[in-house]
Parts: structure tokens; C-alpha cells; sequence
């Protein structure tokens, strides 16, 4: 792998050179090396290791940022005057950037097991191959597989003029698995994703959740479809998880509050979203999950922020830029996927935290209900959201009773908020998530929280007789 050690003197160099002719100037080197397997039924459509060097710069002049990236770094200079210049033509207001402490700091995200760039990709195509043929074999009415194997490993130096100069590594890895099943004309399809941080022995014994992955699909050719309506749904841990990075966690992104007055005004400090018992949270502070680190791409040191607390609004996510506007602090959640996009406000590990309602109480006095479970997909628009469950169950007098498919989950995100009804006295960690925003897909993320019981959510399926 290439290496940016001996850049670190350069780029200090550089920005005393040119930090007068800004406000704000930020020089980012990354160096990363990956790998990429995707098998497709017996196809193999991608096997790739890569390596890659490359950079970014970012001026502020009067609120206005020129940006620049390349992959030369013999061009650094010129790239320089480039950002500067389209600062220049670009500013007419006043430069807010919450302020930061300037860090000096050599750091690496501790691994826990093997690093997977000391597994060859033999070994790693092997690994999908094993995956793939559990797919593929657990029953004849599987039609279609995937399988998908990533890694990256990131090495990253940030010099800005206020004099920070950072250098942070780190290993990230996925595998996504599909399968589709099919019956005539019904068609159901089964997904998992797992990833980590930590090592590559996290993604070797997923034998059983591979399998569960296509007898799901199996099992739901043969399912009653969910007879739509309105109901009091409770969700698995997983769903929880999703719901607030979704629905909740983006409106969270102090981005969307300054360019959207709308927004500003729903996400109010001191509004209440939820009941007392609800607390949210965002952060890179804790350890050893996907979306955890020790700064983020400004250099600003990785916090925990409470976004809910007694189920009140009291915080939200920032750059240092939109903190400044906003007149906040600056809570490290400036992100960008790779040096060939600039930093946006992005979520790190969003979580619920656990409740005091034991499980098994959470299904008590639902007549008729829903238990939902895992899921398939989803997708929000402001403050409305649909999600597809991974499984569900019809909730008779309290008891699990059939199972059934085809439910979806939608409803507006701060009328569902207050509609909680118990919040459970389980958790769960879901690493399997990978956010989109701005262009930038696939940033890891974590995901985190309890059962929850919701009144009032609308269960779209097959429509009521």
C-alpha cells in the first residue's frame, strides 16, 4: 500500500503557504485498499482487489467553498489554488464555522481479530462460494442467489489552517446474501447483511443466518398476505433499529434543519416527539461499531450526541459549518464516503435506548395486532416513511398467532413517535447498515435499539374484506 506518511510536513507546508488567502482552508489525503466479490446465482460478476491514493481540498471565502479532488498528489498545489478560487467567485455572506481545539493525533481503530487484508482472495471467494451454495440448496424453489463480499482499509491525513493535522485508519467489512423464491406467480425474496469493524472472523459463521435468509423466502410462497389496516404493531429490535436511523436519524442532520426552515421549524428545541421514556442518541464516541470513529472529516473529535432526551428534542447532528449558522456546537458528524466528495452532515451509530417493558409484555391486550420482524427495504420522504418487514405474525388476544407476508409499515415519523406506547427491556447492535446521502451511498453506519409497541401504525397488504 502507497503510503502518506511522508505528505504530513508537505501538507503543513502548504496550508501556512495559502491559509491567508481564506477563511477556512482544509487539505484531506486518503490511501485505501479493498476487495469486492459479488456472485450472482453460479456467476461470478465481480472478484476485484484495488488500491487507490488520492485527496481533497476545501476553501471557505465569505461562506462560499470551493472544493477539489484528485488522485495525483504531485498536482496538490494546483488543486489548492483551484478550491481558492472558486471560494473567491463564490462568497458574498460571512464564513460560520463553530469553533474546534486544533489536534495534533496518530490514531488506528483497534482490530479484535484477524484484518482481512491478511486473508487472501482465494480464501474470500471461498467464503462467498460456501454461502452460495447454502442459498442455492436449501429447497428447489429458490431461483435466484446473490452473494456480496466487501472490504476497504482507509488511511486518512486532515491538515486544516485552523492547525489540526490528524492521521486515522481503519477496516470496515460487509457481506450482503438475497435469495428469491418463487412459486407460480408469488415471488418472495430473503435478505441478510452483516459488517464489522472489528474482524474478518465476525463474517465466517454466518452459516445459519444465511440459511434463515432463504427459508424466508421459501417459507412465505406459502403465507396468507397481511390484510391491510391500522394497527398496534410491535417491532423486533432490528426494525427499531431501522426506524430511527431512517425516519428519525435524518431529520436528526442539522443540514436538512438550515436549508429547510420548514424542517427548522417541526425540529424545534424543547418540542415533544415522544413519550417520557424515550431516549435517542447519535455518536462515533462508542467503541467497536460500524459507525464509530475518533474524528470525523474536519477533525472534530467524535461525540455522543442525546437527541431525544425524556422524549424531548433536545439536540441534533452538525458540521462545523452548520453549527455555526445555527449558532451550536460542532458534535463531529461531518462524514464524506471518500476523498472524491466533500464532508456532509452525516449519522455515525443511531440507537433507542433500552426501556423497562419486559418483551413478552409488549404483545399484552393487542386484540388484534402485528409483530414485525427484520426487513426487506425501505424508504422515507421527510418526515413519511414505508418499511418492509423481514417476517411477521398476527397478534390474537395478546399470543402470537399466523404468520403472514407482505407488510409493509408507513405512517408519519413524529405522529409514530408519539404513538409509542412501551418501549422493551431488550437491544440489539444491527451492523449491517450502509447510508446513502448526497450522492454518497454505502457509508457505514450503526443501527441500535429495543422492542417497541406502537398504536396506530398503518400495515398496507392485501386490502380488508
Amino acid at each position: 500500500m502507497p503510503t502518506l506518511l511522508n505528505y504530513t510536513d508537505l501538507l503543513s507546508d502548504l496550508v501556512a503557504r495559502y491559509r491567508n488567502r481564506v477563511d477556512y482552508l482544509a487539505i484531506r489525503l486518503e490511501e485505501a485498499e479493498g476487495t469486492d466479490i459479488l456472485l450472482r446465482g453460479e456467476k461470478v460478476e465481480s472478484l476485484s482487489e484495488g488500491l487507490s491514493i488520492g485527496g481533497q481540498v476545501r476553501a471557505c471565502y465569505k461562506g462560499g467553498w470551493g472544493f477539489a479532488s484528485f488522485n495525483q498528489l504531485d498536482t496538490l498545489a494546483e488543486r489548492i489554488e483551484e478550491a481558492i478560487a472558486a471560494s473567491l467567485l463564490v462568497g458574498d455572506e460571512e464564513t460560520l464555522l463553530a469553533p474546534v481545539e486544533a489536534v495534533q493525533a496518530v490514531c488506528a481503530l483497534p482490530l479484535t481479530g484477524t484484518d482481512p487484508r491478511e486473508i487472501s482472495l482465494t480464501q474470500k471467494k471461498e467464503l462467498c462460494d460456501r454461502y452460495n451454495q447454502i442459498l442455492r440448496t436449501t429447497d428447489p424453489k429458490i431461483t435466484t442467489t446473490s452473494v456480496r463480499y466487501s472490504d476497504s482499509a482507509q488511511r486518512i491525513i486532515i491538515a486544516t489552517s485552523d492547525g489540526t493535522l490528524i492521521q486515522q485508519s481503519w477496516v470496515d467489512m460487509e457481506m450482503r446474501f438475497a435469495a428469491t423464491a418463487r412459486n407460480g406467480e408469488t415471488v418472495q425474496t430473503g435478505r441478510e447483511t452483516s459488517g464489522s469493524r472489528k474482524a474478518f472472523e465476525d463474517l465466517t459463521n454466518l452459516d445459519e443466518q444465511v440459511r434463515s435468509a432463504a427459508l424466508r423466502a421459501v417459507d412465505a410462497l406459502s403465507l396468507p398476505p397481511v390484510k391491510g389496516n391500522t394497527y398496534t404493531v410491535v417491532i423486533d429490535p432490528i426494525l427499531s433499529g431501522l426506524f430511527v436511523h431512517e425516519a428519525f436519524g435524518h431529520l436528526s442532520e442539522a443540514d436538512m434543519a438550515y436549508e429547510n426552515p420548514d424542517i427548522l421549524e417541526v425540529m424545534s428545541m424543547g418540542r415533544r416527539f415522544g413519550p417520557a421514556e424515550l431516549q435517542i442518541f447519535d455518536g462515533a464516541a462508542p467503541e467497536g461499531h460500524r459507525g464509530s470513529y475518533l474524528y470525523d472529516d474536519e477533525g472534530t473529535p467524535a461525540t455522543t450526541t442525546q437527541l431525544i432526551k425524556d422524549g424531548v428534542l433536545v439536540g441534533r447532528l452538525h458540521s462545523r459549518e452548520t453549527a455555526g449558522k445555527l449558532g451550536e456546537t460542532a458534535t463531529g458528524n461531518a462524514r464524506c464516503l471518500n476523498y472524491h466528495y466533500p464532508p456532509i452532515v452525516r449519522m455515525t451509530n443511531t440507537w433507542i435506548e433500552r426501556g423497562n417493558t419486559p418483551v413478552a409484555d409488549l404483545f399484552t391486550g393487542i386484540k388484534n395486532g402485528v409483530y414485525a420482524r427484520n426487513w426487506l427495504g425501505g424508504m422515507t420522504n421527510g418526515e413519511m416513511f414505508t418499511f418492509t418487514a423481514g417476517e411477521a405474525w398476527m397478534i390474537r388476544n395478546g399470543k402470537l398467532a399466523e404468520q403472514v407476508r407482505d407488510v409493509t409499515l408507513s405512517g408519519n415519523v413524529f405522529k409514530t413517535l408519539a404513538d409509542i406506547e412501551a418501549i422493551g427491556d431488550d437491544f440489539y447492535w444491527d451492523e449491517s447498515g450502509g447510508c446513502g446521502k448526497g450522492g454518497q451511498s454505502g457509508l457505514p453506519v450503526g443501527c441500535g435499539g429495543p422492542s417497541l409497541r406502537i398504536k396506530n401504525v398503518v400495515v398496507g397488504g392485501e386490502a380488508a374484506i
